[in-house]
């Protein structure tokens, strides 16, 4: 018999090979297991771990897939060192340096008031600077509260009968409590209280550190100390702000545009002028005793500075919009002075 229809009529003949199994295996026989991939030379490639099993609606896995595999990541272009803003804040850091210094030594026996007025000048600063750079929930709650709490933690310093941090340390507690209530009362901002405790804590506990300066003028060789942790604190900024407007090298991060050689030479300076005016004070002072508390307020004053450029290329990374600009870089010197104060009395009560 002849078949019902020509191969010319438009159907392919059979292959050569093996005629294919149903679309269905459980019409047919079962399909042989399988022990690995063939390679080019027919041999069978093991699997080399566990088969994982397909989710739902998930497309199945060709055995001649690749992983797909990450490309690397540009690398990121370094933030500008811009040469005259450097310039500018070792200014402020000279400027604010020498008043704390001349003011320290205006202070003596029934005369605390003038050095506690240049305090509580340089605490209105910071409260304008930080509560404009960090930009808490209640910004305004948070600035008057500061304010009042300088004010309070001069008061302490300079009415006081025996000269100690104590009264200080309930000022910035009671101060902080009020911030956090203030808040708390207010709809607006009460979502955002976590957020703000943070950042009020920061400025409260700052404007408290310099009160601590007037303790320290009020007991034995605490004007001098002042005077070698403050000069050398000044030198210490004000030179590594003038290195990183030369030399700005080798980068910490891309994003900070600050040199670890400014860090480095700034807090060898600061110790160096700290050890010089050591041989020039009298007695508990020597050039070892002075090094020592220069190089602490020195180390403490460059690496607050440097921390608040972090915090500020943070803020910049996560979306936030820029702040005030003379705020964002009045931060750095005063925060950077505000840390060395209660280093300058803790050395010297250990130190001297």
């Amino acid at each position: 018999m002849f078949p019902s229809s020509s191969p010319e009529a438009g159907r392919d003949q059979w292959p050569d090979g093996p005629r294919p199994g149903p679309d269905d295996p459980s019409r047919g026989q079962p399909p042989a297991p399988r022990t690995g991939l063939p390679d080019d030379d027919g041999e069978r490639r093991e699997r080399s771990g566990p088969r994982r099993a397909r989710r739902s609606g998930e497309p199945a896995r060709r055995p001649d897939d690749e992983p797909d595999i990450d490309p690397d990541e540009e690398p990121m272009e370094p933030v500008e060192v811009r040469r005259p803003l450097a310039l500018t804040v070792a200014g402020f850091a000279v400027l604010l340096g020498v008043g704390l210094v001349l003011g320290a030594q205006t202070s003596g026996p029934g005369h605390r008031l003038p050095f506690a007025f240049i305090i509580f000048g340089v605490q209105l600063l910071f409260v304008l600077a930080w509560t404009m750079a960090i930009r808490p929930p209640a910004l305004l709650l948070v600035a008057l509260v500061s304010v009042g709490v300088a004010a309070a933690a001069d008061i302490a310093a300079v009415q006081t009968d025996i000269a100690g941090l104590a009264p200080l340390g309930y000022v910035a507690a009671g101060g902080f409590a009020l911030g956090v209530l203030g808040q708390l009362f207010r709809r607006v901002d009460r979502v955002r209280v976590t957020d703000s405790l943070g950042s009020t804590l920061l400025i409260v506990v700052g404007v408290v550190a310099f009160a601590t300066l007037i303790v320290l003028s009020r007991i034995p060789a605490g004007t001098q100390a002042i005077t070698v942790c403050l000069t050398a604190s000044a030198v210490a900024l004000t030179v590594a702000r003038l290195t990183d407007a030369v030399a700005p090298w080798p980068r910490l991060a891309p994003q900070v545009p600050r040199g670890a050689a400014g860090v480095v030479v700034g807090a060898m300076a600061g110790t160096l002028v700290s050890a010089l005016l050591g041989g020039y004070l009298v007695t508990p002072f020597t050039p070892t005793r002075a090094a020592i508390i220069g190089l602490v307020a020195a180390v403490t004053a460059v690496l607050a500075d440097l921390a608040v450029g972090y915090a500020e290329a943070g803020r910049l990374m996560a979306g936030e919009p820029p702040t005030m600009w003379v705020a964002r870089h009045m931060q750095g010197p005063l925060g950077g002075f505000a840390l060395a104060a209660p280093a300058a009395y803790a050395m010297c009560k250990f130190v001297l």
